[in-house]
């Protein structure tokens, strides 16, 4: 966690259908766990594009030229990869069916969000704390709003557990694959846990409930005088 103390642990009941009504409703709007991407100036790439907690684009660290353990000064520095990462989100969003064509995309940025995986492996978060190759299952870096986000926003992290508890997923394929119904992931602040419920019933892929973990902390106190006389 980015800031340990008590923890608390959310469910997230049909969170594919959490996500936005132009989607179609769908958890893989394309009906594929993966696809093939082509993105002018980028290339074909594998994505894996999911209606879940947020409509969201996962592609692997290493097609886009970077490890998964990026810190945000990496790429909010640098104009050219804040570009390259908006042209995939732009394209990834009109694959999805959230927008008709790419020049919509600024006018949408708050959906969908791109991250990229990777394997676990050992890395320095920003807060300084080392994080072991064994206390992941995977790494994840996403974006929002335009710049690599310093953690995970709550959303994107469902649909992480939800990916990853799907076989052949990029999510999955990056935590070893297989079935599973939680995840420990590596972000740029630290360490969150995930988890989701999924089936298979009639070809489709349906989560019933995707679990998050997250901090109970103390975030203020004070006193009120009250007049005696109120008493």
């Amino acid at each position: 966690m980015t800031f340990p103390a008590a923890e608390v642990q959310l469910e997230f009941l049909d969170p594919a259908d959490e996500g936005e009504g132009d989607a179609g409703g769908a958890m893989f709007p394309t009906g594929n766990v993966v696809d093939t991407l082509d993105v002018p100036g980028i290339g074909a790439l594998q994505a894996t594009m999911i209606n879940a907690g947020i409509p969201t684009i996962f592609v692997n660290a290493e097609a886009i030229g970077y490890t998964g353990s990026e810190l945000q000064d990496a790429i909010n520095g640098d104009p050219e990869a804040l570009a390259m990462f908006e042209t995939l989100r732009a394209h990834g969003a009109v694959r999805m069916g959230l927008i008709a064509d790419v020049s919509e995309a600024a006018k949408r940025q708050h959906t969908p969000k791109i991250a990229f995986v990777a394997p676990p492996a050992a890395y320095t978060a920003s807060s300084g704390k080392a994080i072991g190759a064994d206390d992941i299952d995977v790494r994840v870096r996403a974006m929002s709003m335009g710049k690599l986000h310093h953690a995970m926003m709550g959303t994107a992290a469902v649909a992480i557990g939800t990916a990853a508890a799907i076989p052949g997923t990029l999510v999955n394929l990056a935590a070893g694959g297989g079935e599973r119904e939680s995840v420990r992931f590596g972000h740029p602040s630290g360490t969150l846990r995930v988890g989701a419920q999924a089936r298979l019933e009639d070809g489709q892929w349906k989560v019933t409930k995707a679990i998050m973990s997250r901090s109970a902390r103390v975030l203020m106190e004070g006193q009120v005088r009250v007049p005696a006389d109120t008493l």
